[in-house]
């Protein structure tokens, strides 16, 4: 079952004016980490990505770590070292206050 594009959706809302003044989304890949983070990024009209390795032994799924790199909509690329699912939430939630 394909699940709906709620991204899509809400980069259409913002297309014609209605959407949120900040859209942040996550990506979670197992190849080709920046590129289709990048790609989602544009296609998507975010102000910053959340790109997750979720291939990572010590990253991702079923582990209480993460490593991701976030990617923001003037090309700006910053890679996060290894830190608890509980830092990185709170690091991603300081670095969403800036865009508002």
């Amino acid at each position: 079952t394909r699940t709906p594009d709620i991204l899509g959706e809400v980069a259409d809302l913002r297309a014609a004016g209605r959407g949120p003044r900040v859209v942040v989304g996550f990506a979670a890949e197992t190849a080709d980490l920046l590129a289709n983070a990048q790609a989602k990024l544009r296609q998507k009209c975010l102000d910053l990505i959340v790109a997750n390795d979720v291939s990572a032994p010590d990253a991702g799924f079923g582990v209480d770590t993460n490593r991701v790199t976030l990617l923001w909509a003037d090309g700006t690329v910053e890679p996060l070292p290894l830190m608890s699912k509980e830092e990185l939430a709170r690091l991603i939630w300081d670095r969403v206050q800036r865009l508002r």
